[in-house]
């Protein structure tokens, strides 16, 4: 997960402002899933944010 939040800030994808009272928030998730191998084996583990 800090991987992927690392690439979101140097990409600068976001800006994080006040909230105002009027709306609400956009809800978040974290998606995981596994790359695996021809073999079966796990190769990585990928993150990604998501609303």
């Amino acid at each position: 997960m800090e991987e992927e939040l690392h690439q979101l800030e140097r990409n600068d994808v976001w800006t994080l402002v006040p909230k105002l009272e009027h709306q609400s928030n956009i809800g978040t998730k974290w998606v995981f899933k596994n790359k695996l191998h021809e073999q079966g084996k796990v190769v990585r583990n990928k993150t990604r944010l998501v609303t």
